[in-house]
């Protein structure tokens, strides 16, 4: 046990929530192989496996389930030794939570302001604005609407947005209207219920076309396969946004309308804290409107497409 690190334990944690390494690996910022190999290190160190693996699929072993809850209340313990620890110094960091996406100028815009600790426990928007609202985090950069600012006492300022696009098999680069574009739902709504939304909006909205799947396929090679097989251009999602693509399809852009995702800064709104007014302040001064107030733009309903700096 003396081998074990805090670290592994959080990569532990990430690959049981995904049961997909590569998915994991994203999450966390950091390669495939190298995860594979810190998961292979705790699981010689605790002298158990984890994690039972083929080239299919990945699924938690008995032990696995055992422990899974107790790491969790470990590294919950953890961070809160560490936000006691930052109240005793007198130099608590403002705690940070993500999805996938954060301002690339991050350290540069908040470093005359505070410390910002970027949270390791990367979790989807829905669950990252819960833990905004129980005050696990100070601010998370996560997917919202206005309903779910409303229902858990949060406010929202506008960090960042992604233009979606299609990924199709069929030649040429066209724009390509949203109604004859498809977008995926995935039965996993642990790890995809923000998406789901999204795209159940999206559909209802556009008429594009909404298809269930199985399998994770919203990103990574399976939704690459998905797009082979569906035959029409499909959305992509905001976890693939960078993603390479495949020498056999290519982007395209959707219009009529647009689609965009945004990224809001949330945080309570009770929040009196001034180094955390700070932190959204130095993030969020100056991001403009992204584009999302022009015409044929959507979606309708963000809740950045209405005026104002501060939504809750």
């Amino acid at each position: 046990m003396a081998g074990v690190e805090l670290r592994q334990l959080r990569y532990f944690v990430a690959v049981a929530e995904e049961l997909n390494f590569a998915r994991a690996a994203n999450r966390l910022l950091i390669v495939g192989p190298s995860l594979s190999q810190q998961i292979k290190a705790l699981e010689r160190d605790l002298g158990v496996d984890l994690f039972d693996r083929d080239r299919r699929s990945v699924s938690l072993t008995p032990a696995g389930t055992a422990l899974l809850p107790h790491v969790r209340a470990l590294l919950e313990r953890a961070d809160d030794l560490r936000r006691r620890a930052g109240r005793l110094s007198g130099s608590e960091p403002v705690r940070l939570g993500y999805v996938n996406w954060l301002p690339a100028d991050l350290t540069s815009r908040t470093s005359a302001v505070a410390r910002v600790h970027i949270d390791a426990w990367v979790a989807p928007s829905h669950a990252q604005a819960v833990r905004v609202a129980d005050g696990s985090l100070g601010l998370a950069v996560c997917w919202v609407r206005a309903e779910d600012l409303k229902r858990h006492g949060l406010a929202a300022r506008l960090v960042g947005a992604d233009r979606l696009y299609s990924v199709s098999a069929q030649a040429g680069t066209g724009t390509v209207r949203a109604r004859d574009a498809v977008v995926l739902l995935d039965q996993d709504a642990t790890s995809w219920s923000s998406w789901n939304v999204y795209a159940e909006e999206l559909a209802r909205d556009t008429g594009a076309c909404a298809e269930r799947i199985t399998d994770g396929g919203v990103t990574g090679p399976a939704f690459f396969d998905h797009v082979r097989r569906i035959g029409r251009p499909v959305v992509n999602c905001p976890k693939g946004q960078t993603a390479v693509l495949p020498p056999d399809l290519v982007q395209r852009p959707v219009a009529a309308p647009e689609i965009h995702w945004t990224w809001s800064l949330v945080r309570r709104v009770d929040e009196v804290r001034p180094v955390v007014l700070a932190v959204v302040d130095a993030l969020c001064d100056g991001v403009g409107d992204l584009g999302l107030h022009g015409p044929g733009v959507w979606p309708e309903g963000d809740p950045h497409r209405h005026k104002g700096a501060d939504l809750g």
